[in-house]
């Protein structure tokens, strides 16, 4: 138990370590941005072409709007440091100070000015459509033309709006990123979707298959929506005052030159539009240039769901030891007893009745906007999976409890047994044989979801497998890659706890195994 406990204390210390000041100033200024936004952002493996480092990976960030982001830094003394963040997730990094500011040519809608204080234009986008080439869409001059056409566009972005203009077409859920909605049109999941120019003529370069389709007869767009600006925090008013002017100076010739560089300078992989493709021969080849990449995701997503599930199995077995124990005859201890299980039955109720999704948001970064405190996205993300697991462990672990036999605990009782002693030396090694394949469940369903803390930028599996998607533009290929690391994960722990169980049984059946043979074994002692 003791063992338990300062394991406890050693995870708790190494977590505030991990706990700084937002805001604090490194020389750097922390940019947001998705780097999947090809040409306006992307991801690359080197800083060529004046590339910037990514925060907590060994990769960098290029494309039109890391280029106008060094233009602020510099007039700042600081450098770029990208910090890779999903789309959803950027302005509640912005406003809990994850980054200091948004350059991922996101718009300065009404909506979001109520929570973002944004700069001037630097950049102002045209909406169109990409679609197959071999579609009967691919000769759409209006809106009119796409009756019963499945379009799509990307969730929380102004495109959205978009959808309503096309008359009689079939509006689909909007989704998370391009990359997801290439993925579809290239599968025939829909027919097209409402992209800008930059991003079209690259979807359409990377991948033959696709067109991009400029309507004469267009949507009607205000120009709040079609323009782009850097986001600021609302009460960052030096900063975006130094940010417009150096857009001032940035002039329309210089914004145009700039765009066509980084198009001419974009990522592409042409190996999908071969006419014949090799599935397992690009499955091999991805594999083989970014083996390290999955390798680094897959081993954060080991620690995170080993760490996460064996401080939840703690946790579990704290709260299922405190749960079961008798009430105390003082009546002050008796009603401390009495609150603070209530207040365990609250956390336990909470984090299992909410999706691991939600917490991750909210704990990372409801805690920095709510009490100014940041913590490392790792050690956070370790913290969310095992208090989750906690909840779970400790309904599991009160189970194994009432799963023994009461005649144990009244003999141990005769016997002169605290409670203490009663859990540590005779119910506990019972309860963790009990317990061992619902544990080894959540290591399992740990391991999976994980992929849920990409929400706040953990490079693990999943975000590493979709970091190389968007840069080869071989969806399908990429995520059957995924597929497979995590089904040997998975498969692997299973049969490895498997294995430990079988022991356990062994080693019961060679001592006896019987609580009845415990409590004597003790007593002698």
């Amino acid at each position: 138990m003791k063992k338990m406990i300062t394991s406890c204390l050693l995870a708790l210390f190494m977590l505030f370590a991990g706990f700084s000041t937002v805001g604090a100033d490194d020389g750097y200024l922390k940019v947001g941005m998705e780097a999947a936004y090809a040409p306006f952002n992307w991801t690359q493996d080197d800083d060529s072409n004046g590339a910037v480092p990514i925060q907590g990976t060994n990769q960098y960030a290029n494309g039109y709007d890391v280029q106008v982001a060094k233009k602020i830094a510099t007039s700042m003394g600081k450098k770029v440091l990208v910090v890779k963040t999903t789309w959803t997730g950027l302005i509640p990094a912005l406003t809990s100070g994850k980054i200091d500011m948004i350059a991922a040519g996101m718009s300065p809608t009404a909506e979001r000015k109520k929570e973002v204080a944004f700069s001037n234009s630097y950049y102002t986008s045209e909406p169109v459509l990409v679609v197959k080439k071999d579609s009967k869409y691919a000769k759409a001059t209006s809106i009119d033309d796409f009756k019963n056409a499945k379009v799509t566009a990307q969730q929380g972005v102004w495109h959205v709006k978009l959808l309503k203009q096309l008359t009689g077409a079939k509006a689909q859920t909007p989704m998370g990123d391009f990359s997801q909605m290439r993925q579809a049109l290239s599968s025939g999941v829909i027919d097209a979707y409402i992209s800008e120019r930059p991003e079209a003529m690259t979807a359409e370069a990377a991948n033959d298959s696709f067109k991009m389709i400029t309507l004469k007869k267009g949507f009607k767009v205000s120009q709040a929506d079609a323009a782009i600006s850097v986001g600021l925090r609302q009460n960052d008013t030096s900063r975006l005052e130094q940010v417009n002017s150096v857009l001032a100076s940035f002039s329309e010739k210089d914004r145009i030159s700039l765009m066509d560089e980084m198009i001419k300078k974009q990522p592409s992989d042409k190996s999908s539009s071969d006419a014949k493709p090799n599935f397992f021969k690009q499955v091999l080849t991805i594999l083989t240039k970014n083996w390290k990449q999955f390798l680094r995701g897959t081993g954060l997503t080991l620690l995170i769901s080993i760490i996460g599930t064996v401080t939840g199995l703690i946790i579990g077995l704290l709260i299922g030891i405190f749960r079961t124990a008798p009430k105390s005859s003082h009546k002050l201890t008796a009603w401390l007893q009495r609150i603070f299980g209530w207040l365990l039955s609250i956390y336990i109720e909470i984090f299992r009745g909410t999706p691991m999704i939600v917490q991750a948001m909210v704990i990372y970064y409801g805690t920095a906007q709510a009490f100014g405190v940041s913590i490392d996205r790792t050690l956070a993300a370790i913290f969310i999976v095992s208090i989750n697991t906690g909840s779970y462990m400790s309904e599991i672990v009160r189970g194994g409890i009432f799963a023994v036999d009461k005649g144990q605990f009244e003999a141990a009782t005769a016997l002169g047994f605290t409670h203490g002693q009663t859990m540590r030396k005779i119910v506990l090694p019972q309860v963790i044989r009990n317990i061992l394949p619902a544990t080894g469940n959540e290591f399992v369903i740990n391991i999976k979801d994980t992929s849920v803390l990409n929400v706040i930028s953990v490079v693990e599996l999943y975000f590493s497998g979709n970091t190389v998607a968007t840069q080869t533009y071989q969806y399908f290929q990429t995520f059957t890659i995924i597929a497979a690391i995590y089904f040997v994960l998975t498969f692997t722990v299973t049969r490895i706890l498997r294995y430990v169980e079988k022991r356990f049984d062994a080693d019961s059946y060679t001592t006896g195994g019987s609580g009845q043979m415990q409590i004597k074994e003790v007593s002698n002692d």
